[in-house]
């Protein structure tokens, strides 16, 4: 997305192939961007960007499939082009609130037209912007990004204030493309972000680091069985994206973290390391609300891994969880009260029994609910159950990740479709 907006040719290498990522392309490719990808190698692609202002009136209405990330970036993106585009996606996406989004961009002179209940399909008129100061009322990563890209269309500084800091590739890599951008720290959790608008971006050479969320289903699989031994290598380093790691470091996990990490505090680089871990006795934990944030998408496979744990895990500050591509506190709690588990849902988590060394009963039929991140979880748990887990669905797996079933199996894991 920030190569279809510069300047000049930028090279990716190493890009995660999922739907979400493909989607994402295609949408930018309506919008004018000359986006080629290398069959000779996988991962290897070349956009030709626009340059500011530059985007496109698309033909047809933009298509993201299943990605929430893609599309919300993507209305900050149109925001301040003279320009209308249609977004829409599938029935997961469709279900998911725009409006957290819609608002601020209207608040800088965006005019938008949703379906019931401020959903997709969003219709956007785009033009000349106005800056504002955002404090999103939810910690939002998307949120920001959003207003931070119409931002560099906007007359005047845009600021974001955050209560609890989000993730922050969308600062980092406005840096790589020569954005001037500030952020600084604010109370214990907070930050806040400026950028003023007219600013070019030129392009870049990338190399892409290994998804943390993607790496945390190998590594909880290795957690929790009884003879494992894996190394996942290239996972970013990010300090707003390793929570996960965190927590299971906290849980008393066998994991190592190997590799040099000592630019993981540069401003504008984004680093990688390789992460070892082996068979690992688990302990509960009561996780830091601060921690949330940093490992959002892993909660469905952190909540597995507290059902194997001693003791009573609790999880709070997660009330996010409830417009991702599913309600996944209550997707996560369904999936382990249906193989056994003890588990309570509140409003803003969920409080979970261990089995610790009795082990997860398992034996349960998951209901997906088109959440890739649903099956994934419940995959892993059938790999230490005592009796196997089912799914009701796996192809919405290649939304984010089309080579686990592969990587499972790769590591021994027993996966039969059908």
């Amino acid at each position: 997305m920030f190569a279809a907006l510069a300047e000049g040719v930028s090279e990716i290498t190493g890009l995660l192939e999922g739907e979400d990522v493909l989607n994402t392309a295609k949408a930018c490719a309506a919008l004018g961007a000359d986006i080629r990808r290398n069959d000779g190698q996988q991962g290897l692609w070349r956009v030709h960007g626009v340059g500011q202002g530059g985007l496109k009136q698309p033909g047809q209405s933009l298509d993201f499939g299943n990605s929430g990330t893609g599309s919300r970036l993507m209305m900050g993106m149109v925001a301040g082009h003279p320009i209308s585009a249609v977004f829409d996606g599938d029935v997961s996406l469709r279900s998911r609130p725009m409006e957290r989004v819609l608002k601020p961009l209207r608040q800088m002179g965006a005019r938008t037209e949703t379906g019931e209940g401020g959903r997709m399909p969003v219709t956007l008129h785009g033009g000349a912007l106005k800056a504002i100061r955002y404090a999103p009322p939810e910690a939002s990563a998307q949120v920001k990004s959003a207003v931070l890209l119409a931002g560099l269309m906007a007359e005047g500084v845009t600021e974001v204030a955050e209560a609890r800091m989000t993730r922050d590739h969308t600062e980092r890599m406005l840096r790589n493309f020569g954005v001037a951008i500030e952020t600084k720290p604010v109370g214990q959790a907070g930050a806040e972000v400026r950028l003023a608008g007219g600013q070019s971006l030129q392009s870049q050479r990338f190399a892409t680091p290994g998804d943390p969320s993607s790496a945390a289903f190998l590594l909880a699989a290795a957690a929790l069985s009884p003879r494992a031994d894996v190394t996942v290598q290239g996972v970013l380093a990010n300090p707003t994206r390793d929570g996960f790691v965190r927590a299971l470091l906290a849980m008393g996990a066998d994991l190592a973290i190997l590799g040099d990490q000592s630019h993981q505090g540069a401003a504008d680089r984004e680093t990688s390391v390789d992460l070892s871990v082996r068979s690992s006795g688990l302990k509960c934990l009561t996780l830091p609300q601060d921690w949330v944030p940093a490992m959002i998408d892993e909660l469905p496979i952190f909540a597995v891994c507290a059902a194997f744990a001693d003791g009573e895990t609790r999880v709070s500050g997660a009330e996010e969880l409830r417009v991702k591509e599913s309600d996944r506190i209550k997707a996560t709690v369904d999936l382990l009260r249906v193989n056994g588990v003890a588990v309570e849902e509140t409003h803003d988590g969920f409080v979970i029994q261990g089995c610790g060394a009795e082990g997860v009963p398992g034996g349960g039929h998951v209901e997906t609910r088109h959440d890739h991140r649903i099956a994934m979880a419940a995959l892993v748990m059938g790999t230490a159950s005592r009796r196997p887990v089912s799914v009701d669905s796996i192809a919405m797996i290649a939304t984010s990740y089309p080579e686990f079933i592969g990587h499972m199996r790769g590591l021994g894991a027993e996966i039969n479709e059908g």
